[in-house]
């Protein structure tokens, strides 16, 4: 059970820097909390905030365990800082914690564009190779999704990191619907993430009139509901 946005942009860095500026002023800093339900039970309150610091942004996840969900490995605290370009997302680092002794679940990666090599640890794993356009890791997957949103472009694929390798992640469009949420009744547009190969979808019901944010992220598995998380607060600036 992991709570991956799972999605990514094919980033060429061209361009001039004013429109660079310009893709980064039209993502905004917020606070958003989500419950956590797998199998119908909540299992964690989980944060996100993103915050930007300059030319670069801070995007932190961190999740209280509920009931059960306090038995499941998990990862309550993670970090990416990233760049937003006038063709996407440029993650920096990814830092993840499980919170206890064991390093099973934790990671510490460095991504350095201007060599062109991603290093680090992810997972028990040992990190070391070239970087490819369009790669993120598990947080800055759902900013390069706002980000392409937010320029009109639905985007066909994402690549996320997963150890010493990528996963390709291909998206599409599925429809629209209107939520009922305690952040109000908001229309959305749902897309949709999978795996080639792989039994598990992902559907995002982004909200437009909020800068795409998700008010809905839900897993299946087999057309099974596995887990859904429920937004429950926002702050945008």
């Amino acid at each position: 059970m992991r709570s991956r946005f799972a999605l990514t942009a094919a980033l060429a860095l061209a361009g001039p820097a004013l429109n660079a500026v310009a893709a980064a002023d039209e993502l905004k800093p917020f606070e958003a909390t989500y419950t956590w339900m797998w199998h119908g039970m909540v299992v964690a309150l989980s944060t996100l905030q993103l915050e930007r610091h300059g030319d670069t942004w801070i995007y932190r996840s961190k999740s209280e365990p509920r009931g059960i969900g306090r038995m499941m490995s998990e990862r309550p605290t993670q970090q990416s800082v990233l760049k937003v370009t006038d063709a996407g997302v440029l993650p920096l680092s990814y830092k993840a914690d499980d919170g206890t002794s064991s390093t099973k679940r934790d990671a510490d990666v460095q991504f350095d564009w201007e060599n062109g090599r991603v290093s680090g640890v992810y997972e028990n794993t040992k990190v070391d190779m070239p970087l490819q356009p369009g790669i993120q890791d598990d947080l800055s997957v759902q900013i390069a999704l706002m980000v392409e949103l937010l320029k009109g472009r639905t985007p066909e694929k994402f690549l996320l990191l997963n150890g010493n390798s990528v996963r390709e992640y291909r998206y599409a469009r599925e429809g629209e619907e209107t939520l009922v949420t305690p952040v109000g009744t908001v229309k959305t547009i749902i897309y949709k993430s999978e795996k080639q190969g792989s039994p598990r979808v992902t559907r995002f019901w982004c909200a437009p009139s909020l800068g795409y944010i998700p008010m809905r992220v839900q897993q299946t598995r087999d057309h099974q509901i596995e887990w859904t998380m429920q937004i429950q607060s926002l702050k945008r600036d």
